[in-house]
């Protein structure tokens, strides 16, 4: 049927899960429903689409690498200049790296050719070139997944749990 985002007990996005182990949590008390998406299982139960612990789960921090691959995953495949979605698709610097702009997730960002040959050795602002999103470091491995169904459109309502998924 459909998927579940399970929020920490601090709104923070923690697993997806699917509807059956929602509904088994929600029912034991462990979690509450935040969202549906007007479908019922039962007359009195919706079918959730976010649902939030009742109590803090603590997590060991992880890391997410910086690949390029990452970097495209987090930009969703789009430029971030014009938003072309092809396959022509490039990293760039937003700092060039003849400025000493480093390899980081602040710094890269997914570029059409054509946007990373006119914005040259500048700076988006020097380029007159502004950037869709600022770049920013995924705070979880989650982030990937989750961006995969808001990209779909099968979730919008996980939008507003989920910090720099726009």
């Amino acid at each position: 049927m459909s998927k579940v985002l399970v929020l920490n007990a601090s709104y923070e996005p923690l697993n997806i899960t699917n509807w059956q182990r929602a509904i088994v949590l929600v029912i034991k008390g462990k979690a509450e429903q935040i969202e549906h998406n007007g479908r019922f299982i039962y007359p009195e139960m919706p079918l959730p689409t976010v649902i939030r612990l009742r109590y803090y789960v603590r997590l060991p921090y992880k890391e997410i690498p910086l690949t390029r691959r990452n970097i495209f995953a987090r930009d969703g495949h789009t430029c971030q200049y014009c938003g072309y979605t092809g396959e022509d698709l490039t990293l760039d610097h937003v700092m060039p790296r003849s400025r000493r702009g480093a390899d980081t997730w602040e710094n890269l960002v997914t570029a059409c050719v054509r946007c990373n040959v006119k914005k040259g050795n500048r700076t988006p602002e020097e380029a007159e070139m502004p950037l869709s999103h600022k770049p920013r470091r995924p705070h979880s491995s989650l982030f990937f997944e989750v961006r995969k169904y808001l990209r779909s459109g099968t979730h919008p309502e996980w939008q507003k749990y989920v910090i720099g998924s726009g």
